[in-house]
């Protein structure tokens, strides 16, 4: 089954757990999937390797952050 339109990564649940539920995980996930900007460089190239790991793609730095978006990140 492939992600809704309407829950995006969230569509993985289907009918369960409640829609309030899918859509903060559905929240969640499109904040710490998205790119971010890295505090060495100031490109916009800084991805989630695993909760509170990022690295930068392009100059390499490798930092400790929040679990789901970086330090600096509102």
């Amino acid at each position: 089954m492939g992600k809704k339109k309407k829950v995006g990564s969230a569509g993985r649940f289907g009918a369960r757990y409640g829609k309030r539920i899918r859509d903060l995980i559905a929240g969640v996930e499109k904040i710490q999937r998205q790119k971010h900007m890295c505090p060495k460089c100031s490109m916009p190239y800084v991805r989630r390797v695993a909760a509170g790991i990022w690295v930068c793609k392009k100059c390499g730095a490798k930092f400790a952050g929040r679990a789901y978006k970086p330090k600096g990140e509102k």
